[in-house]
């Protein structure tokens, strides 16, 4: 019943997120027609991620890691008033240190540019502007701060749904500014009311959680109570938690920054890639790692006990998480440019954008398994309690992600006598390359904690064959004239492609694709 009740919470997620990728799908869509791959679409994406170290030091990650598990067992235990003083505890030291940073942000923003952004110096206008959105943004990044509280209260009582979809909120206004404004004003003008845009929006997205926040968690009361045992414990997880967001977020900082050397057009297209590349790990690592944290973080029992209940938890989810996340990294390869094309192509993006952005896209699947499967390792860590052992492996990722990135955008493409923008797809490939560093070394910190996991080699190898036939299947559209049109294509590629990867899997009696399709029975049923 409990697994039953995880696949359940599992789909909520799921559909939350998937709604609102949808929704950023769109607003990207949106943007690329406005934006293609210019000069102001470069500053927008590299203003929009140097106040993102807002959200991504004191957001989701970090609250999983410290605020979710200490909050979640006080409640499982029924002491609900400790558990509503800790959640005004940490909203309190969230609205301090937000401010503090929003400030420092905000006045320092040249240097801020300067420093992430330096390729872009030799521009002054591109430099102004990505200064000037800096500035804009920075206060946006704090209310998305308070929304991911939000989500934080929200997952600790199983409420998925809400907490994953309000990001539509955001992008709806995101999109209506692009709408209203797209094609009255300039790219760099139209960049400006973005930004605006984008702080409205982050306050929409905390404001449409908070009617359910007080009604599922009772009304909590910001306190400075901050000696307290329970807030204590968050605070001692708190630190390592942030410093390890705030080591990822290096790692975007210095994909931002070599990719500002990189030719114009290189940052916003590296996010174009972006948003397709993150959608597997959002929806199906996210999603199960997120419904399984509160799980793992409830469970009592000797040491013994807790670590076979997590084993066989841990266990489930990666083999859940690689049946569908093959099949993904197997369609950027072979179907990336028709993706691209159906999403972005049209105003001022290019099929020449849309080659550069397959090419980056292609350089991500070399790691998307390795880093989806990570995130549910690293939420068994977060329920473990331990924060730091997961800093200690992003530390060593970084470090190897900057060496790689280095060498595979700006010596190989020269070496092999490529087109520089290839370095946007070197940097992606890095990063993969690194990613499955940190994931086997999370692996063995994890098999001495609990036992031996992970999946075998025969599993995968069956996922893969399956995924690569269906990819080819799906492939077949491309002779067929009538299929041209890029919509009609996708369509017919892409729907083509997930029946043949489900039937081959099937075909193949792969334990998750039979469980899978048990699952759909079951609910077309209801």
């Amino acid at each position: 019943m409990a697994d039953e009740r995880t696949g359940r919470f599992a789909f909520f997620v799921a559909a939350g997120i998937l709604a609102s990728r949808i929704a950023g799908l769109v607003r990207q869509s949106f943007f690329a027609h406005y934006f293609g791959a210019s000069g102001a679409g470069d500053a927008f994406q590299a203003a929009f991620r140097i106040p993102n170290l807002l959200q991504n030091l004191f957001g989701e990650g970090v609250l999983s890691a410290s605020f979710i598990p200490e909050y979640a067992n006080l409640d499982a235990r029924g002491q609900r008033d400790d558990a509503r003083q800790v959640a005004g505890a940490v909203f309190a030291a969230l609205v301090l240190l937000t401010s503090a940073i929003v400030l420092l942000g905000v006045t320092f923003a040249p240097a801020l540019v300067h420093v992430l952004a330096g390729g872009f110096t030799d521009d002054a206008a591109k430099t102004q502007l990505t200064t000037l959105l800096v500035q804009i943004l920075f206060p946006g990044a704090a209310l998305l701060v308070f929304s991911a509280w939000c989500l934080g209260v929200l997952n600790s009582h199983r409420r998925f749904l809400l907490s994953y979809s309000a990001p539509i909120a955001w992008n709806l206004v995101m999109i209506g500014a692009l709408v209203l404004f797209g094609a009255h004003h300039t790219p760099a003008e139209l960049a400006v009311w973005l930004a605006w845009a984008s702080v409205i929006g982050s306050g929409a997205q905390f404001a449409v959680q908070l009617p359910t926040v007080i009604r599922v968690a009772g009304r909590i009361r910001p306190n400075l109570q901050f000696r307290r045992p329970a807030t204590m414990r968050v605070f001692r997880n708190f630190g390592p938690a942030m410093v390890s967001r705030g080591v990822v977020q290096i790692s975007a900082f210095i994909d931002m920054a070599l990719a500002s050397y990189l030719p114009t057009g290189a940052v916003v297209s590296m996010a174009y890639a972006q948003t397709l590349y993150l959608l597997p790990g959002s929806l199906f690592g996210m999603s199960v790692s997120a419904a399984e944290l509160p799980a793992m973080s409830s469970v009592v029992g000797s040491d013994s006990e807790i670590a076979q209940v997590l084993r066989e938890r841990l266990q489930r989810g990666m083999e859940r998480i690689a049946y569908f996340v093959v099949p993904s990294a197997a369609a950027f390869l072979a179907l990336g440019d028709v993706m691209v094309s159906a999403f972005f192509q049209s105003g001022r993006f290019s099929h020449a954008d849309t080659l550069w952005v397959w090419e980056i896209l292609a350089g991500s699947t070399l790691g998307l398994l390795a880093s989806t499967l990570g995130r549910i390792d690293v939420s068994t860590y977060y329920a473990l309690r331990d924060t730091k052992t997961p800093l200690k492996f992003a530390v060593a990722r970084i470090a190897l992600t900057t060496v790689l990135g280095l060498i595979f955008a700006f010596v190989v493409p020269p070496a092999f006598g490529l087109d520089p923008r290839w370095g946007a797809a070197g940097l992606t490939a890095s990063a993969g390359l690194a990613g499955w560093i940190e994931f086997a070394l999370l692996r063995r910190g994890l098999t001495k904690r609990i036992g031996r996991t992970g999946l075998r080699l025969a599993y995968v190898g069956t996922l893969w064959l399956a995924a690569l036939g269906a990819a080819a299947v799906g492939s077949l559209w491309r002779l067929v004239p009538f299929a041209h049109q890029r919509y009609v294509l996708a369509v017919l590629a892409l729907g083509t492609f997930g029946a043949a990867y489900v039937l081959f899997t099937v075909w193949l009696r792969v334990p998750a694709a039979m469980a899978f399709a048990s699952d759909l029975r079951r609910r077309i049923r209801v």
